[in-house]
């Protein structure tokens, strides 16, 4: 089974969205922002998906060396476990960033206390969450595999088109992930392009997500683009299985 993230849907009201999606998959990673936002689990509750929320990350900094902002963006995460635990569902956030390069030992320290804070929330909550790896946008932490260790003991989220992007992808598929989000690219670009429409050796990808055991998002910016990426994965999977 293939998840399916909100995003190739967010112009459209949550509602509709999660409507349009049942015909393709039981399994729904929502994107927490815009539209989509969630002040509490009631719209997800009408609908009988396995859930995944990604949380916001859109002014959330849990990297951040101002300590207003570092505690107002966990105050943030933790809302979010919060209605993720209401719906069974785990948790994907980013991992945060520093503005400058002197700052980074110190934003070091402020994220691992930040993970610190989330673990003891999630745990109160009886939620699990991961941290995605970033794109190719500097001083986010995460880019590489360089930075694996800062996230020790916590679940890895793969984002292959970030990983793509940075030119480690390989490095990242070697290390066990807890949870994947598909989509291609050119490696230069963020574009969210439909499985097939890039460089990605999706061949490589699936067979981590296989190690895994774990239900894959596909993360593509448009629906059609969605069930193109579903149909183009599912004849990875054949093939592989030798069918």
């Amino acid at each position: 089974m293939f998840g399916v993230s909100t995003y190739c849907l967010h112009r459209e009201p949550l509602s509709r969205a999660l409507e349009n999606l049942a015909p393709i998959t039981d399994c729904v990673e929502v994107m927490d922002e815009g539209l989509h936002f969630l002040e509490s689990a009631e719209p997800l509750e009408s609908y009988s998906y396995l859930y995944f929320i990604h949380a916001p990350s859109r002014g959330v900094n849990i990297a951040s060396i101002l300590e207003p902002i570092r505690r107002a963006s966990v105050e943030v995460l933790t809302q979010t476990f919060a209605v993720a635990a209401e719906v069974g569902a785990d948790v994907v956030i980013h991992p945060g960033y520093y503005a400058w390069r002197e700052e980074r030992d110190r934003a070091v320290e402020k994220f691992r206390q930040s993970l610190s804070e989330l673990t003891a929330a999630a745990e109160d909550l009886s939620v699990a969450f991961f941290v995605e790896n970033m794109g190719n946008w500097e001083y986010f932490f995460l880019r590489s595999c360089e930075d694996l260790p800062l996230i020790d003991g916590i679940g890895l989220a793969l984002d292959v088109g970030h990983a793509n992007l940075n030119g480690c992808l390989d490095c990242f598929l070697a290390h066990p992930a807890a949870h994947f989000h598909l989509h291609d690219n050119n490696g230069d670009e963020d574009t969210h392009s439909p499985v097939g429409a890039g460089t990605i050796d999706f061949s490589a990808v699936m067979e981590a997500v296989r190690r895994s055991n774990v239900i894959p998002i596909v993360e593509v910016e448009t629906f059609d683009g969605v069930t193109a990426s579903i149909g183009a994965l599912e004849a990875i999977d054949a093939a592989a299985r030798g069918e």
